[in-house]
This record gives C-alpha cells, sequence and structure tokens, in this order.
C-alpha cells in the first residue's frame, strides 16, 4: 500500500465528511436549493474520487509513472474541482462575483477527472 495516497485520501475523505456535514445543517437554511445541490455535487464527487485514491493505494506492484500520474490528477482534481464547487456555492453567502473564476476551474477539474480515470485504465492494460 502506497501511504502518500492513503494519508491523502484520508485527508480528502475526512473533508468530504465535514463538507457533507456542514451543508446539511449548517447550510441548510442559509443556501437555496440552487446552491445546496451544487454544494451536495461537490462532496459527491470529492467522496467518488477519495474512493479512487484509496484504489490506486492498493496497487502495491505498480511502481510507475502512471499510478503517479492517477493519483496527482485525481487529487488535483478534487482541488480543481469540489473546491470550486464548494466556493461557487459559499460565494453566494458573502455575496463574492466568482463564476467568471469557476467557470474556468470546474471543468479543468472535470477534465483532470478524466485524465485520472483514463490513466488508470493506460496502468490496467500495460500491466503483465
Amino acid at each position: 500500500m502506497n501511504k502518500q495516497i492513503i494519508v491523502t485520501a484520508a485527508f480528502f475523505g475526512l473533508l468530504a465528511v465535514i463538507a457533507g456535514a456542514f451543508g446539511a445543517h449548517a447550510l441548510q437554511d442559509r443556501l437555496d436549493a440552487k446552491q445546496l445541490e451544487i454544494w451536495h455535487t461537490a462532496v459527491q464527487y470529492q467522496f467518488y474520487h477519495t474512493f479512487a485514491l484509496l484504489f490506486l493505494a492498493t496497487f502495491t506492484r505498480f511502481k510507475n509513472n502512471l499510478i503517479s500520474a492517477a493519483y496527482y490528477l485525481f487529487t488535483f482534481g478534487i482541488i480543481c474541482f469540489s473546491g470550486s464547487l464548494y466556493l461557487f456555492a459559499f460565494s453566494h453567502l458573502f455575496g463574492w462575483n466568482l463564476p467568471t473564476i469557476i467557470g474556468i476551474i470546474t471543468p479543468v477539474g472535470g477534465l483532470l477527472f478524466i485524465a485520472g480515470w483514463a490513466t488508470l485504465a493506460v496502468a490496467a492494460i500495460r500491466n503483465k
């Protein structure tokens, strides 16, 4: 098992649980339905890719650059995709005008997720 990947996954899993609880309890009365849906999407994708990171950690015999690349792609995908959605939902509370910036960051995070899954597939195909 890869300790760095497990620690990263544990960190993102911890944050996802906190964010999910925060959204369900503290933000319930402060955000409208659309903003809560955006918050929920951020939590959901953070969890999906936290589990993907845990899956990567099981590849002890894959000591190659593709697993490392998938690790970084998933990690930065979580930061860009979920992070930008958290900011977008939160921005309405503080009157921040972020949609232009977030409109660029969120799809980049999605592309990083896609690239991470494609990289994982290539690593599996190349495994002998």
